[in-house]
């Protein structure tokens, strides 16, 4: 990562600086900081300046400014989900209560950056859960001085649970270094009263400290420490006198190429973060093409989208589409029968029938599975009070009973006596007498070939 100018260094402690955070809305910093930084690659180095600033309280020493930098690394990357941050890890350890930071390593990146306020936290909940658009109106100090006891913070489990699943899928070669740079233990006061806070590093020594550390050749973000990778030692001998670990001679090498370099590792978030919104409500056309299209792309992504069986009623009738899509790809799973145990189970709907009978035409599903089915449906036309719902469930009955024979789904004569009885106490509807009148064709057909024997 390349170091930070002097003039970058200088903006963004300008933007950090004790009096813009005192009286400066984040509406205001973060216009302030989108006018010194405009490229969008020069993002990263930033923010592990930020880091590297938050992680040294003397280098920030008010709160405000430490808050105002929390903020910056999210305002970076907020058109990007939270869990695709590079920074997130900073956000999801703040959020921690202080007592849950107590077995944390102290060599760990985040984990040496000081805790946050209740007040903090709140806000930074509802930071990253795009809710704050109020409270970005509002100034660091403010923010600080916000007192915040009744109010239910916001609930960002799913968010958290992104970031981790985002943490797990980097190499552990990424968490094996530390910083060369530590914090000084000294707890002494120092000599720098002339500035009326005799706790606080001198300004010009705090200006220098950060130029040594962030700019030049020798940048502290660039130099960390890691443990040495240890191999075990080559045969002695590969072939007659030919030593292992001397240098080959032939100079004609192929290369290699790694195919899984610059892949986007986000495309599991984003199907997880789709989904999530599939359970609760539908999804848009494009929304639902995004999902088949990355279930076709890799197979085993949809053991790992947060789908349950007990989640599969609320995705058949808010997204049967993308349920079938689902369902399709889980066939081969151990867990299937389970999945169709719920299918069978659950309330009957349009959507729920539209489901089962594009799985029928697409693959072969078990026959106690769809005989099941089609005894609840007729049972639940038998047992609903309302006259008008019970009309227009017998309706969908018998023009999903329909579609199934003649796609020769299931043999009549294995539901002819269930149906026929259910057809001639509905024989009112019109629907009900058709499929009466199918049946019979089908069963007059058969009486030929029985008559022959």
């Amino acid at each position: 990562m390349a170091a930070l100018t002097v003039k970058e260094l200088a903006s963004l402690l300008s933007v950090l600086s004790e009096d813009a955070t005192q009286a400066q809305t984040f509406e205001s910093l973060a216009s302030t900081f989108h006018h010194y930084f405009t490229n969008k690659q020069d993002y990263f180095k930033v923010g592990q300046a930020l880091v590297l600033l938050l992680q040294h309280r003397d280098l920030l020493p008010h709160q405000t400014q430490k808050l105002a930098a929390v903020f910056i690394l999210y305002e970076m990357y907020k058109t990007d989900p939270v869990a695709a941050n590079p920074f997130a890890a900073v956000f999801l350890n703040l959020l921690q209560e202080s007592t849950e930071k107590k077995d944390a390593n102290p060599y760990d990146l985040q984990s040496s950056i000081p805790p946050v306020s209740a007040a903090e936290r709140y806000f930074l909940s509802n930071l990253i859960s795009s809710t704050s658009k109020e409270l970005l109106k509002k100034t660091p100090a403010q923010i600080i001085q916000m007192d915040v006891t009744g109010k239910v913070p916001m609930d960002i489990s799913q968010t958290q649970l992104f970031i981790v699943q985002r943490q797990s899928e980097m190499p552990h070669t990424s968490k094996t270094a530390m910083s060369c740079v530590l914090a000084d233990p000294e707890t002494k006061p120092t000599s720098f009263e002339q500035f009326g806070k005799p706790n606080l590093i001198n300004p010009d020594i705090q200006r220098d400290v950060a130029e040594t550390l962030l700019t030049g050749p020798k940048c502290a973000v660039d130099n960390t420490l890691r443990p040495e990778f240890i191999r075990l030692a080559p045969p002695l001998h590969i072939a007659e006198d030919e030593m292992a670990w001397m240098l080959p001679t032939d100079t004609e090498f192929n290369v290699a190429w790694d195919t899984t370099m610059c892949v986007n590792t986000s495309t599991g978030v984003e199907v997880r973060r789709l989904m999530a919104k599939a359970f609760k409500g539908p999804l848009s056309p494009p929304q639902q093409q995004q999902i088949k299209k990355e279930l076709d792309k890799d197979s085993k992504l949809v053991y790992n989208i947060g789908l349950s069986p007990a989640k599969l009623p609320d995705l058949v009738e808010n997204n049967p589409l993308v349920a079938i899509e689902v369902l399709l790809k889980l066939m081969n799973s151990t867990q299937i029968t389970d999945y169709f145990q719920v299918l069978v189970n659950m309330e009957m709907s349009l959507h729920s029938m539209e489901v089962v009978n594009r799985l029928t035409t697409q693959v072969e599903l078990p026959s106690e599975f769809i005989h099941l089915y089609i005894s609840n449906c007729i049972t639940t036309c038998e047992t609903i009070k309302d006259r008008y719902f019970q009309n227009r469930l017998v309706r969908l009955t018998c023009v999903f009973l329909q579609s199934l024979i003649r796609n020769r789904t299931i043999d009549v004569k294995d539901i002819f006596i269930e149906v026929q009885a259910f057809c001639i106490e509905f024989s009112r509807i019109r629907e009900a007498a058709a499929l009466f009148r199918l049946l019979k064709s089908l069963d007059n057909e058969k009486e030929p070939n029985s008559t022959g024997r």
